[in-house]
């Protein structure tokens, strides 16, 4: 009698891959928009759900909010080290350019708009004297070191955010990517995905 052979698994399937550009189907996608102190929670709580060093895109339409926000997020991309592509679809201003910085990718359209100006606080209308000079002391440190540590997510100088911020200025898309801030996205032109996946990754 011949000997018995174990049969052989039949070969795995050849995974097929993706279209170049297209976004693999692990990639997450999320967004910040509307104002950021309103959706503080809903907004930490996604960028927690996923993976730790995992890839995805952010797609931003926000006006701003808190700076404690903007900075929380932005610490989150970073400290999680998120692969995140940032994408303004329409607006990111004030302190949603925070996480929109910390990004490795980051990706614009024409007609894309970004508002740089100084921070701003409010208060209660019964504080004190004591308070209000306090508060005016921590903002002014803050306003400063935010200004550095933005400057350090672009890759930029300080010197070229300053003309933007003080006291204040509306930067188009075309604008931030001729300082080399970002990329365009031509909506006209072809499959959006391939342009983005053309790009090569960097990490300011």
């Amino acid at each position: 009698m011949p000997p018995i052979r174990p049969l052989k698994p039949y070969p795995a399937v050849a995974n097929p891959g993706r279209p170049a550009g297209e976004p693999g189907h692990r990639d997450w996608e999320l967004a910040i928009h509307g104002d950021l102190t309103d959706k503080e929670s809903d907004l930490v709580a996604r960028m927690l759900e996923v993976p730790r060093r995992s890839r995805g895109t952010i797609f931003f339409d926000s006006c701003g909010g808190s700076a404690y926000v903007g900075l929380a997020l932005a610490s989150l991309i970073r400290l999680r080290g998120l692969k995140a592509d940032a994408v303004v679809a329409g607006e990111c201003s004030s302190a949603a350019i925070m996480p929109f910085a910390a990004c490795q990718r980051r990706f614009v359209t024409k007609h894309s708009t970004l508002l740089f100006h100084p921070i701003r606080w409010q208060s209660e209308e019964n504080v004190r004297l004591e308070e209000a000079s306090e508060w005016a002391r921590h903002f002014q440190q803050l306003e400063g070191e935010l200004d550095e540590l933005l400057a350090k997510m672009f890759g930029c100088s300080l010197q070229l955010l300053t003309q933007w911020t003080r006291p204040g200025r509306f930067v188009s898309g075309q604008e931030l990517a001729d300082a080399g801030l970002a990329h365009v996205i031509d909506l006209f032109a072809g499959d959006v995905w391939q342009q983005i996946a053309s790009v090569p990754d960097r990490l300011s």
